[in-house]
């Protein structure tokens, strides 16, 4: 199984539906809340200068955010990554 990891923060809908999107594909995450502003500091340096949430990595390859996410399931690129 892939490693996922999603950078969230609590009210952010994005995140939620982020996390709803992996949830049906089964797939188990980590996810980082960045309430903390050192977090939130390096999740920006590891989204590459992206400080919006929720920022989602799959085995250490920075996805983007929800739209990035959900654009890659419709293309049909999310579940090979995820079955790695």
């Amino acid at each position: 199984m892939a490693r996922i990891e999603i950078y969230t923060t609590p009210t952010c809908p994005y995140c939620h539906a982020a996390k709803s999107l992996l949830k049906e594909k089964g797939a188990d995450y980590t996810e980082i809340t960045v309430l903390d502003p050192d977090l939130r500091s390096a999740m920006t340096e590891r989204a590459h200068g992206r400080r919006t949430v929720p920022q989602i990595f799959i085995d250490d390859s920075h996805i983007g955010g929800y739209d990035d996410i959900a654009a890659l399931d419709r293309r049909g690129g999310l579940d090979p990554l995820l079955a790695q």
